[in-house]
């Protein structure tokens, strides 16, 4: 695969969920010779359009995103995968004589990117559904007391009931006899050979950004998201453990369609569910790197990304 030099530049958009990145996203397109590929963990499975709240149509149309509709819900997809599939796209644009894009909400995603990621096992579901069955059995505090055992850094990082974590540290471990922090700790920068420009977008005001998620998960929900969850959920093969089932928002409106929980009582769950991923992602972010943030309220947030993105470009052309 082909690398290229410092001197080229790639572009990440980043920022909490309901910041309105695809929208900035999109206007950047439109102005300046860049390509998008998504960086959510959600959009890449089919069927999943309106919780992840992808790009319709018309806006596909307009400025294609790449690395979304790839997958079915019922299959894995790994951070692992993700820095293969963005790498590979990343040179297919530059080939093109294209700038690439980056955005979206997945932190761990630009996080594999920036800081790079070990080239860890691929998912084993058979293991999964063992450590699934050991937790229902125990409870996820007891398998977190299991990592502290043969990971205690990784413990630390891990909340208890963080189960997709301790359920991969574990896979890791399990499969390799080595553990997640060790492998880690032999990660390599993949975009070091690049210019990077992160730009992260979020409302100035926290009340502003929990306002915006309330605001667009009623748009979701008027737009026909419980039918699109209603045809996941009657699919019969898909289950509430599964990657694409846990999204926010897809984790809640599944309690619902098993009669566990009222329509209130899920739109009430699902808006505080996606306010504390918002609350994750800015933890993410606050201490990144060279991040320059912009005013996602602000009516000249566009004219302060483009002098950004001026400055990163103009060498190209020297």
């Amino acid at each position: 695969m082909a690398r290229y030099t410092s001197q080229y530049p790639v572009i990440c958009l980043m920022g909490p969920t309901a910041s309105g990145k695809t929208q900035l996203a999109v206007e950047i397109v439109r102005h300046f010779p860049c390509e998008i590929i998504s960086v959510d963990s959600a959009m890449v499975y089919k069927g999943m359009d309106i919780g992840t709240a992808k790009p319709d149509a018309e806006t596909l149309a307009a400025a294609p995103h790449r690395l979304i509709d790839m997958l079915d819900p019922k299959e894995p997809y790994s951070a692992g995968q993700f820095r293969s599939d963005c790498l590979r796209e990343m040179d297919d644009i530059i080939a093109h004589g294209k700038i690439p894009l980056l955005t979206g909400g997945t932190m761990l995603y630009f996080r594999v990117l920036q800081q790079g990621l070990a080239q860890l096992p691929r998912a084993d579901m058979a293991l999964r559904a063992e450590l699934q069955s050991r937790a229902e059995k125990e409870g996820w505090e007891s398998l977190h007391a299991f990592l502290a055992s043969v990971d205690p850094d990784a413990a630390l990082r891990i909340k208890p009931r963080d189960s997709q974590r301790i359920q991969r540290a574990l896979e890791v471990y399990l499969l390799t006899g080595k553990n997640i922090s060790t492998w880690q700790s032999e990660e390599t920068n993949p975009l070091s050979g690049y210019r990077v420009c992160s730009i992260g977008l979020a409302p100035a005001e926290r009340a502003r950004l929990h306002e915006r998620i309330a605001l667009r998960f009623d748009r979701m929900l008027d737009a026909g998201f419980m039918d699109e969850v209603r045809r996941l959920y009657e699919r019969g093969d898909l289950t509430s453990g599964l990657p694409s089932i846990r999204s926010v928002g897809y984790r809640q409106a599944w309690d619902y369609m098993a009669g566990q929980i009222h329509f209130t009582e899920m739109r009430e769950k699902a808006i505080i569910a996606t306010r504390q991923l918002a609350k994750r992602q800015m933890t993410w972010l606050r201490p990144w790197p060279d991040l320059v943030w912009l005013d996602a309220e602000s009516i000249h947030v566009f004219d302060q990304a483009a002098r950004l993105l001026d400055e990163v470009i103009s060498p190209l052309s020297r």
